[in-house]
């Protein structure tokens, strides 16, 4: 009797293991396909991560480990059937890697699981930037905030970008055509006679900043975009704010920039820059023009200085969805860039206004940018200045600009 109950003993077992007898404290063979759920897959009846995205997780800052079984040893069998009693302890969760499987192995010591008490959970990676708002240009990477970060000033970057693309690819929209710019916005009335009657299909307006030439504006308002926007009229607004510690017009030298920390105070002004323009029922794509007036840029301190000053409003602009342009002199501030683009600097702007006058209005044929670069529809030439003009009995003096670059999208 003894003997039978041993050899009926060993067939059950034989029959349990799929034929394979184990040896002593070997775990079993695992159930064919018909009943095993694939590693990561879950439970039946859970969600699987597989079909769901490998980090299910990411959305809510937090990675979910793989439901897990064991076997009576005490090891973790990963989408293992459950065959474990109420007697057995289980070992933690591991952390799924991106594929869904376990990222560390079911006997791995005590605290180098994700969920260990004290040690807080690998961080999942971004599946978009921190903040939605934001507007990346691929081909203007923004500047860090370490000064002494690759592409700051001084510092050697990673190899030059032109700075191309499509900017409508990201959201911008496109002018292509004659505009003028004016200090004081005029009104609604001579914006209307000029429409039509004048060659110009856009204007631009200055939204605010310190430095700005006219700070109270007689007809510029919400109502007023919206007013000239219906008559066809296209924006490019310009913020005037801090300028170079070395800028040349004496007019302009009682808002230079501070030289302690010129990064953080262009971020503030590129945050208010946004705010006129919101203000205004500018929405976001909507490029806004940082108005930097001519400098001594061959003073390294002082170049140094107004490039951070510029990579810092740019970053704050393009951190709330808006494009960040730049307007200066062809001979100072646009030369300064290119110098800067050309060393591999980062932070620059996506669209640039250089005024050089007197010369045939072009955007391709400006010498102290390199030809390729800016390219396509990243760029305004203003061609002439200070000129009265008069169009359906209203006259304005204005500056005349040639334009292919992003503008203002209104509501």
């Amino acid at each position: 009797m003894i003997r039978r109950a041993v050899l009926l003993s060993a067939a059950l077992a034989t029959m349990a293991t799929g034929g394979v007898v184990p040896a002593s404290g070997a775990e079993p063979t695992p159930p064919g396909p018909t009943t095993a759920h694939p590693s990561g897959s879950g439970r039946p009846g859970e969600p699987s991560e597989a079909s769901s995205g490998a980090s299910t997780g990411a959305s809510s800052g937090k990675e979910t480990a793989p439901q897990q079984s064991t076997t009576p040893s005490g090891q973790a069998t990963p989408g293992a059937p459950d065959s474990s009693s109420s007697s057995t302890t289980p070992t933690p969760p591991t952390t799924p890697d991106s594929s869904g499987s376990p990222s560390a192995p079911p006997d791995a010591p005590s605290g180098t699981a994700s969920d260990a008490p004290g040690t807080p959970p690998s961080p999942s990676p971004p599946s978009s930037p921190s903040d939605p708002r934001a507007l990346p240009d691929p081909a203007a990477p923004d500047a860090p905030l370490d000064p002494r970060a690759p592409g700051a000033p001084g510092v050697p970057g990673g190899p030059p970008s032109l700075v191309t693309g499509d900017p409508r690819d990201f959201g911008a929209q496109i002018f292509r055509g004659n505009a003028f710019d004016t200090c004081q916005a005029p009104s609604v009335s001579t914006m209307r006679a000029w429409k039509g009657a004048s060659p110009f299909g856009a204007v631009g307006v200055y939204i605010g900043g310190r430095g700005r030439a006219c700070p109270k504006q007689k007809h510029l308002s919400p109502a007023w975009v919206a007013a000239v926007h219906k008559q066809g009229w296209k924006l490019l607004p310009v913020y005037v704010g801090s300028q170079s510690p070395c800028v040349i017009a004496k007019n302009k030298r009682k808002v230079r920039m501070s030289g302690k920390d010129p990064y953080g105070q262009g971020r503030r002004e590129g945050q208010d820059a946004v705010r006129q323009a919101r203000k205004l029922g500018m929405t976001q794509r909507s490029a806004v023009y940082l108005d930097m007036e001519a400098y001594r840029y061959k003073n390294k301190k002082c170049a140094d200085t107004t490039l951070r000053f510029v990579q810092g409003w740019n970053s704050a602009v393009r951190a709330q969805g808006y494009v960040a342009g730049f307007y200066s002199s062809a001979n100072s501030g646009i030369a300064h860039l290119e110098k800067a683009r050309a060393a591999g600097a980062r932070g620059l702007p996506t669209a640039v206004w250089f005024a050089r006058w007197r010369v045939r209005p072009s955007v391709n044929g400006e010498r102290n940018l390199n030809p390729k670069a800016w390219q396509p529809h990243r760029r305004i030439h203003q061609h002439t200045g200070n000129k009265k003009r008069t169009y359906g009995g209203r006259t304005v003096s204005v500056d005349h600009n040639l334009v292919d670059a992003p503008v203002a999208i209104i509501k």
